[in-house]
């Protein structure tokens, strides 16, 4: 009903940029459907990175003015555009998206997208000094 496909992760110094990609596919690709982007850190709970819902864009507070999502409804696709990366931005970044989402960006960011229901495999950041 929903794929969702990552691509662009590697590695990169400190304070160097990454772009992120997200394919969204099948019945539930469409502009209403909630996308967000989340990562996990080894040993770390998976935290949210930046979500968009229907009418909101969240961002979590530590990648705030450094990070920033995209969204191109024309091709359902979602873009993480990373700059002035850190060492602490390491991690594996999964895209994630919710045809029925109805609780917030601010909540989806805070609960590290527990109601999600559809997810990436994940692409792997590392950022080195």
């Amino acid at each position: 009903q929903l794929q969702l496909e990552e691509s662009g992760g590697g590695s990169v110094e400190a304070g160097g940029s990454l772009r992120l990609s997200c394919r969204a596919s099948g019945k539930y690709a469409n502009p209403s459907t909630s996308m967000g982007w989340f990562r996990q850190a080894p040993g770390k709970r998976r935290e949210g990175v930046a979500v968009i819902t229907s009418d909101t864009t969240t961002y979590a507070d530590s990648v705030k003015g450094r990070f920033t999502v995209s969204r191109d409804n024309a091709e359902n696709t979602l873009a993480l555009q990373m700059d002035s990366l850190k060492l602490e931005d390491t991690a594996m970044y999964y895209c994630a998206a919710d045809p029925y989402y109805s609780s917030g960006g601010a909540f989806a960011v805070s609960s590290g997208g527990s109601d999600f229901g559809y997810w990436g495999q994940g692409t792997q950041v590392t950022v080195s000094s």
